[in-house]
């Protein structure tokens, strides 16, 4: 893909690009957040199906923690080479492809009853979703202009919420099918979910473009607006011009990894043991009543997720925003650990709250100084690196509660504990990313 420059006069119109955003938000961001939301629920409804599917298969904690880890090795692996083939065919075939691949391999996790095979598709799961959500980062360059980009993953950051707000009760209604028809609860969840995500890739062919240049529902005066305003970041770009190898190698680039790495162990540490924690704490089994408790910390999320990037902008306040944010998490994550149902229920909801929030206003830092198929490959190398957070957070957990039993350690959720106070070296390594965040911001931005 390569941007177009012509037109620029297009981008003095404030108006005319406020028109333009708004419509492409209106015609994109609806079906790029339906993938996501599934894309998500694919990905963490195995923490749904955690007691069930323990009980039935015989798998021990350990196991269930690698097996659910394992998902980001493969998808770690294949992160970069999907992006880069993004960039060539165009984001309509490729995410398409992807949405249809990982919701097969999702359907087929009903048929994991052994512990290789449980293995073998959580691997393949992150192989076939590779790509998917670098991929998006990317894609929305070339649709969103660096001044409200920001704002625009916000959006799209409300997939994580919904699909963990509206997913719970969904998987945990799933979950009380047991016995119809001859399958478990838990494979029903994961037959119609897995299945749900390949009609929709289906579907989203039909509806996105590769660029504003091909997009016939956008008037031809908006997609000069909006080709004139990315081609104007692209002059302001730190390194757009920057081969992909060198991108790659870069150590900033790295520490944009670090940064991601750190943000993904809260994430998942958290994710994949929350339904069991409130089911623990309400002394329930997880079924339709913790997948709609389970909803109520992301409905905060889904606030935060809008709120905050807004009031973060484009400029020097998304250090200190995203650093509060990471803050707010430690501290949700450390008081979740309380034992009382309430204090326990509220501090989740501010561990997800800054957790989510965070990852929009992270994303504008390299996407806005990377441009082309370097932009591709470098999203796509901190995206892997960073996801193997979720690889190393459930491990790390069970670790830290091994460790604290085997030295009779008096540490209420020690798992817990570690996981907190890597997300407060994210806040503080997250505020020093930013300090030193070279090249220029146009804040210039229309509304949204």
């Amino acid at each position: 893909m390569t941007l177009p420059t012509n037109d620029t006069d297009a981008s003095s119109d404030p108006a005319l690009l406020e028109r333009a955003v708004r419509r492409t938000l209106w015609r994109l961001m609806p079906m790029l957040l339906l993938m996501y939301i599934l894309a998500y629920l694919d990905r963490v409804n195995l923490g749904f199906a955690k007691q069930a599917y323990l009980r039935d298969t015989g798998l021990s904690e350990a196991a269930y923690a690698f097996g659910a880890g394992i998902f980001f090795i493969g998808y770690a692996v294949l992160e970069v080479p999907s992006n880069l083939i993004l960039h060539r065919v165009g984001a309509r075939w490729w995410l398409s492809r992807i949405m249809v691949s990982w919701g097969l391999v999702a359907a087929a996790m009903a048929y994991a009853e052994s512990e290789y095979v449980f293995y073998f598709l959580r691997f393949l799961l992150g192989i076939t979703e590779a790509g998917f959500f670098p991929g998006v980062v990317y894609y929305l360059t070339y649709w969103f202009p660096h001044s409200v980009r920001g704002r625009a993953m916000g959006i799209f950051y409300f997939g994580p919420s919904l699909a963990l707000s509206l997913g719970g009760p969904l998987s945990g209604l799933l979950l009380e099918m047991d016995s119809i028809a001859g399958y478990r609860g838990w494979q029903w969840m994961f037959l119609v979910e897995g299945l749900l995500a390949s009609v929709v890739g289906v579907v989203a062919f039909f509806v996105l473009h590769d660029r504003p240049s091909e997009a016939r529902w956008l008037p031809s005066d908006e997609r000069g607006a909006i080709e004139a305003a990315i081609a104007k970041d692209s002059a302001n770009a730190a390194h757009s011009s920057s081969s992909v190898l060198s991108a790659l190698v870069r150590p900033r680039i790295l520490s944009f990894a670090t940064v991601y790495f750190l943000i993904q162990m809260s994430v998942y540490g958290v994710i994949f043991y929350l339904p069991s924690t409130l089911s623990a704490l309400i002394g329930r089994p997880t079924g339709w009543e913790v997948g709609v408790l389970s909803a109520i910390p992301w409905i905060g999320a889904l606030v935060a997720s809008y709120t905050v990037p807004r009031f973060a902008g484009a400029g020097d306040r998304r250090g200190i925003v995203g650093a509060a944010s990471l803050t707010a998490a430690s501290i949700g994550i450390a008081a979740s650990a309380s034992g009382d149902p309430f204090l326990g229920i509220v501090a989740l909801c501010v561990a997800a709250a800054g957790f989510i929030a965070v990852q929009p206003i992270f994303w504008t830092f390299p996407t806005h100084e990377l441009r082309g198929a370097a932009a591709a490959g470098a999203i796509g190398l901190i995206n892997a690196l960073g996801n193997l957070g979720g690889f190393v957070a459930p491990n790390v957990r069970v670790w830290a509660e091994n460790f604290a039993a085997e030295r009779s350690l008096s540490i209420r959720a020690p798992g817990l504990v570690v996981l907190a106070l890597t997300t407060l070296l994210g806040a503080v390594l997250f505020l020093l990313l930013a300090r030193f965040s070279p090249g220029r911001v146009d804040r210039s931005a229309p509304k949204l």
